[in-house]
């Protein structure tokens, strides 16, 4: 089994180095980096599970590292460790899709119930499958199966029927898909949910289920 891979972004190389050694002998596979910008390059080339993310640092720092990152990747996860504690700071992390803000100084145990605990749960939703009508939909594997055939959605199509599935009969906002899948309610992002919507229609072979559209407003997923 593949070991989760964290990638560590911090310019303390005394306590960051100490720490990624910590974080190996838990059994995790880990990168340190002392800087935004090597952050960024060992992302794109690393392809982390998760990124310890400081805030202060030379060249990019953790906040725009992280709108960075989240401009093309909601799956990965991302972890603020700060001593930038004000509410505004904390907000402005969560604004960006951090997963977790966690003000230093931490005990490293801590850090590493925080990170089992995360990955213990991405573990438990992947072995979800949802029965939709007569479907069966698994998220995880992005297929929807009926009548014995399987087919494929994109896992920004997963993700959109993931989240109608979620209440089904019940509108879900606009503005709440676009914010959970893309990241932003822009006008670009919204065009794409339409488009998106009409592919995720055409797999639904299933007699029982459809989308509703809601005039400006959102969608339901209607199961009969």
């Amino acid at each position: 089994m593949k070991k989760p891979r964290i990638l560590l972004v911090d310019d303390d190389v005394k306590n960051s180095t100490l720490l990624c050694r910590f974080i190996e002998a838990e059994g995790y596979d880990v990168t340190c980096v002392h800087d935004g910008l090597a952050g960024y390059d060992a992302y794109l080339t690393q392809h982390p599970d998760l990124i310890l993310l400081d805030v202060n640092m030379p060249g990019l720092d953790g906040f725009e590292l992280a709108k960075r990152i989240r401009q093309s990747d909601r799956r990965v996860i991302i972890f603020f460790l700060t001593d930038r504690t004000d509410k505004v700071d904390r907000l402005h992390g969560f604004s960006l899709k951090g997963n977790d803000y966690i003000p230093k100084p931490f005990y490293p145990e801590e850090l590493m119930a925080k990170i089992s605990e995360r990955f213990d749960s991405m573990d438990a939703s992947r072995d979800e499958e949802l029965m939709l009508g007569d479907t069966l939909f698994s998220p995880a594997l992005s297929t929807l199966t009926y009548a014995g055939e399987t087919h494929s959605l994109t896992v920004r199509q997963a993700e959109i029927l993931a989240l109608l599935a979620e209440t089904p009969g019940r509108p879900v906002e606009r503005d709440e898909i676009l914010r959970r899948v893309w990241g932003d309610a822009s006008y670009a992002n919204s065009l794409a949910l339409n488009v998106q919507i009409t592919y995720i229609r055409r797999l639904l072979a299933d007699p029982r289920l459809s989308i509703t559209s809601i005039k400006k407003r959102g969608y339901i997923l209607d199961i009969s």
